[in-house]
């Protein structure tokens, strides 16, 4: 099975209050550099909860690469 890691960040602040938002840039081992993309979601924690949830499930869904070994033990 492939081994990842999983870079991620969680923020709340008070809606409408967020101006701007610029992607993050991480450094790698190689000397490389990669860009994180941001993402915002509103709403009531039970709808950021279920926004959260859902925003993951789709990069997954998304994310090439995934062994079908990796499906059948992990997915729902």
């Amino acid at each position: 099975m492939a081994r990842y890691t999983l870079v991620y960040g969680v923020r709340l602040v008070p809606e409408h209050s967020v101006a701007g938002l610029e992607d993050a840039k991480l450094s790698l081992s190689d000397g490389s550099t990669a860009g994180v993309t941001l993402h915002t979601i509103d709403g009531t924690i039970p709808q950021l909860r279920r926004g959260l949830d859902r925003s993951l499930d789709a990069f997954f869904d998304l994310l090439p690469g995934a062994d079908e070994e990796d499906l059948e033990k992990f997915a729902d």
